[in-house]
């Protein structure tokens, strides 16, 4: 076979370029300009054999008509149930027919367990192509999960060509890829996994199932700066890109939308790792909290977030001690470090705690990484009550974002925050004096306004 031409296109944003460059033009990215090779049979490149299976993707020319967008017509479309209400929760309901989801997230994290859960409970006949693993493989995997049906076909294969032939075969309600990685085209020469394998047969797949109103779930690899490994431009090819984000030690999951093009990406689902596979997680505040409300030790502090469309309640814990080795350690876990390194210099300088001596170590209780700001008030109550060694009063939460001036700020959804902690059983909700619109406060809770950061350890202890 002929070698085709060679380019060089960033892995990043796609740019071409003519030669071999250590920074990309576009994108100003370093290192991330890669060799190519492009397609080597003319008839392939120009779209495959014209009914055939194995030439690749056939493109039929349609001339556009130009019309009046309202002239067209908003159909409303039968999405297909995962069968995981946390799932559907996250896509917007459902899978939309002919819509590619591209699931990525960090290896042992749940992805093939997720998409086999929901090959095994979505409905009508389901075809799981595994790239990765072999059917047995699949198979003892399946039988951890639940009951099998003869409605879930497996087809060992990373052709794209063989894929698309069984999908026309079969005809399926969903097609599942593990992993999208694996798979390879014999419109281009160049190894599986490379920037251009995974660009065109993610298109091929693309083209083949937009016709056929398919729904397809590709599982993705990610790098180790926690991007999805490929060709930037494959997440703007799919409709939807969903992440998986959790810590392997923990049991807790989180799934959350960073392109949703038929609902939110504000949504978020949670799961919890078992024996017998993901479960779903309706009420994360009662599973999170597992000391209670009480608040009985010092440097922990409760606070009550926004994941996706939903307020839980969470525990903060901070540890304050004296630096061993001369240079002071901050460390984070579920919080981001360079929040946390603001929030000690707003003590330090507006507050006068000089802690710029101390070791500060900050955990969220449960594994999960949070990146709402109204948590800057717990964390800063947490780091107090571990520097002072006092515990905070008990059954109170915290949510306000604490600025550089010291200024404690407003957070949004408030009210759904209130009665949260009203539901978990909080007395007291500490909140922003500054701009704070009039809620209704249910029953039972008192809220306590501050203003400044210095006003906190006079409130809470």
């Amino acid at each position: 076979m002929a070698r085709g031409r060679t380019k060089y296109a960033c892995s990043e944003c796609g740019q071409v370029s003519a030669q071999w460059v250590g920074q990309c033009a576009a994108c100003k990215a370093w290192n991330t300009i890669e060799e190519e090779l492009v397609e080597s049979n003319p008839r392939l490149a120009k779209g495959g054999a014209k009914g055939g299976s194995g030439g690749g993707v056939a493109m039929i020319a349609r001339k556009a008509e130009v019309r009046p967008l309202s002239d067209y017509v908003e159909t409303s479309m039968r999405r297909l149930p995962t069968g995981d209400p946390e799932f559907d929760r996250v896509l917007g309901g459902g899978l939309v027919p002919g819509a590619v989801v591209l699931l990525g997230g960090e290896p042992g994290i749940g992805k093939s367990t997720l998409a086999l859960q929901t090959a095994m409970r979505a409905l009508g006949t389901i075809l799981y192509v595994t790239g990765e693993e072999s059917p047995e493989q699949v198979r003892m995997r399946a039988d951890r999960l639940g009951t099998l049906e003869d409605r879930l076909l497996v087809l060992p294969e990373t052709s794209t060509d063989a894929i698309i032939d069984a999908v026309r075969g079969v005809k399926p309600a969903l097609l599942i890829v593990d992993s999208v990685q694996t798979l390879h085209s014999s419109r281009v020469e160049s190894t599986p996994g490379s920037i251009t394998q995974v660009r065109e047969s993610t298109a091929e797949l693309l083209l083949a199932a937009k016709p056929l109103q398919l729904p397809v779930l590709l599982i993705g690899h990610i790098t180790k700066d926690g991007s999805l490994a490929g060709p930037k431009v494959l997440e703007h090819m799919v409709d939807v890109v969903l992440t998986f984000e959790g810590d392997r030690h923990h049991a807790f999951r989180i799934l959350r939308a960073q392109k949703n093009r038929f609902g939110s990406t504000h949504e978020a689902g949670i799961f919890e790792m078992q024996h017998n596979g993901l479960m779903p997680v309706a009420n994360p505040s009662e599973v999170l909290l597992t000391g209670g409300v009480d608040g009985a030790a010092s440097g922990t502090a409760l606070a009550v977030a926004i994941e996706g469309g939903r307020p839980m309640m969470i525990e903060v814990q901070a540890l304050v001690s004296t630096a061993v080795y001369g240079t002071p350690q901050r460390s984070s876990t579920g919080y981001e470090l360079k929040r946390l390194h603001m929030l000690l210099a707003v003590l330090e300088k507006r507050c006068g705690f000089k802690i710029g001596a101390s070791d500060v170590f900050l955990n969220i209780a449960g594994g999960l990484k949070i990146n709402d700001p109204a948590l800057d008030l717990s964390v800063v109550a947490a780091a107090l009550g571990s520097s002072l060694d006092m515990a905070a009063a008990p059954k109170t939460a915290f949510a306000g974002e604490v600025g550089l001036t010291g200024e404690v700020r407003p957070v949004s959804r408030l009210e759904q925050r209130v009665g949260e902690a009203q539901r978990m059983g909080i007395e007291r909700f500490v909140v922003s004096s500054l701009g704070r619109r009039k809620i209704k406060v249910p029953a039972g809770i008192k809220l306590i306004e501050v203003g400044r950061v210095a006003d906190l350890q006079r409130v809470i202890f």
